[in-house]
């Protein structure tokens, strides 16, 4: 594991910087393990980039049944809630009812919502956030006691 040492770092109170956010979570593991007081340090993620990963062709029929999904479970929550306060067994109907019917809204929103589009948008999607460097930063003048703990078994690379 090599130790960044630079003179900015040191100004910023950078106690390491990494490329990976599981590398500076094993930073901070390892000064937890020496004894470190972990709760005045920080991770912090610089040069961020939104990834948004295709997952498949939207067609007309997947955004119907996605909506469709989400009217089900949906009707589940209201059926469930609503069937609480219902006597005897007439809560099953309730609910079957709700999730039947908050079934098929949501599939005519989903088919809605694709039609209204008008093809603009025919994949579907995932985002998420990711970062090109992470440092683990200390805060209240703990830097030096960090960077001393870190180093005191690890390789110097100068």
């Amino acid at each position: 594991m090599n130790i960044n040492l630079n003179p900015v770092s040191v100004a910023w109170n950078t106690v390491a910087s990494h490329d990976t956010y599981e590398a500076a979570q094993e930073t901070v593991d390892r000064l937890s393990d020496k004894g470190f007081p972990v709760e005045h340090l920080d991770i912090v993620g610089s040069d961020l980039r939104m990834v948004e990963r295709v997952t498949g062709r939207l067609t007309t029929g997947r955004a119907a049944s996605a909506g469709a999904v989400s009217g089900a479970w949906f009707g589940l929550l209201i059926g469930l809630l609503v069937g609480m306060f219902t006597p005897d067994h007439a809560w099953l109907t309730v609910m079957f009812n709700s999730v039947l019917i908050s079934t098929a809204w949501g599939a005519l929103f989903g088919l809605g919502t694709r039609l209204f589009t008008r093809g603009r948008r025919d994949f579907s999607s995932v985002r998420t956030l990711t970062a090109a460097r992470y440092d683990v930063v200390a805060r209240d003048g703990y830097a030096d006691r960090a960077r001393e703990t870190l180093t005191a078994d690890a390789p110097r690379t100068w």
